[in-house]
């Protein structure tokens, strides 16, 4: 004869096993942040993550603005860029880009708040692909940017 569980009792692992991955992001990704100068220098701030998501922002300066006067496309990629890393990072293991595309939509400006939203696509093994979203202040999207990641063996 086998004991029955008490009916809550699936639910709670789960809402366990939850937290312990929301713990784990959080610190990963903290962890990560306090090493990453180039996120820092642009003043970027992860606003939000969760296993396999990460929300990033960043206001565009003067300094970020090329001879068109609109926002450099590569801050722009560096921000979904951060956001992407952070999102796949947030497992523990410690995981790069294997590469990356973007599409510019939208220019950005100076003054401008964009926001990159990171989210995993599929994840297997080692690799994982991830789909950023960056918007502006009014919801617009400004770039769409998809990275395809490889965990690092023995690192």
């Amino acid at each position: 004869m086998s004991a029955k569980s008490p009916a809550g009792e699936p639910a709670l692992a789960e809402a366990q096993a939850q937290a312990q991955a929301q713990a784990l992001a959080e610190a990963s990704v903290r962890a990560m942040y306090a090493r990453d100068r180039a996120s820092q220098s642009l003043d970027m701030s992860v606003v939000e993550v969760r296993a396999g998501y990460a929300r990033v922002t960043m206001a565009v300066r003067p300094d970020m603005v090329n001879g068109h006067d609109i926002c450099h496309g590569g801050f722009i990629f560096t921000l979904a860029d951060s956001a992407f890393a952070f999102a796949c990072n947030s497992y523990g293991a410690v995981t790069v880009a294997a590469g990356a595309t973007i599409d510019f939509l939208r220019p950005a400006k100076v003054g401008d708040h964009l926001s990159a939203t990171a989210v995993e696509c599929a994840r297997s093994r080692r690799s994982g692909v991830y789909d950023v979203t960056v918007n502006n202040q009014h919801g617009e999207v400004v770039a769409l940017f998809r990275g395809r990641s490889r965990e690092r063996s023995g690192a």
